[in-house]
């Protein structure tokens, strides 16, 4: 499935490189929203047939969040330690991997707070970490397990990358993803400007 994904993703960039005058890109930013409106509508479909996922949340509760709370140190931790290796200092790195996956705020949190080497890195940083999720989330279901499927895709495992975690784990992961990604979403908007 990921060679898939990855030849999709390569043709989709030659196509823009060879045909990117000839494509209008308000009508690829729409039809890009419209198939993901469609493909969350089919995860929703998948969770509203298992009856079993929801009853399973329940009980789970509060614990629910400990996977959020798990990706959000990791991904802390992570800038931490690049801190180490790359000329930017412990704040910048912090307020990078912050972003959590969701490229279109931190990148403009940072540029607009000044930082627009930071901004860009931070783009980046979070496009990069989407793209992977697509590539390692069915080794990562396979070889380790279904919850650490969840951690690569951060904020974004509530959309676009829900899809890949839905089909390589269960429903019940799926919806588990879903609180994950909205609950990092919404922390994303308060942690980066704690470290700008």
């Amino acid at each position: 499935m990921s060679i898939v994904i990855l030849i999709t993703l390569i043709f989709g960039i030659v196509t823009g490189v060879f045909a990117g005058n000839t494509i209008d890109g308000i009508f690829v930013e729409k039809m890009s929203s419209l198939l993901l409106w469609l493909l969350l509508f089919c995860v929703g479909i998948d969770m509203g047939l298992n009856k079993q996922v929801f009853v399973q949340i329940k009980k789970l509760g509060f614990k629910i969040l400990l996977i959020p709370f798990g990706v959000a140190v990791g991904s802390l931790l992570g800038g931490s330690v690049v801190s180490l290796f790359f000329p930017h200092t412990l704040k910048e790195c912090l307020a990078i991997s912050s972003g959590m996956g969701w490229y279109s705020l931190s990148g403009i949190l940072l540029t607009k707070a000044g930082n627009t080497t930071g901004g860009t890195i931070s783009f980046l940083a979070n496009v990069m970490r989407e793209m992977l999720t697509f590539i390692s989330v069915p080794f990562i279901a396979k070889h380790i397990n279904y919850y650490c499927a969840i951690a690569p895709g951060g904020a974004t495992a509530m959309d676009t990358t829900l899809a890949i975690i839905s089909r390589n784990t269960n429903a019940t992961i799926a919806v588990m993803a879903f609180v994950s990604g909205v609950s990092l979403t919404m922390i994303v908007p308060i942690l980066v400007p704690v470290f700008l």
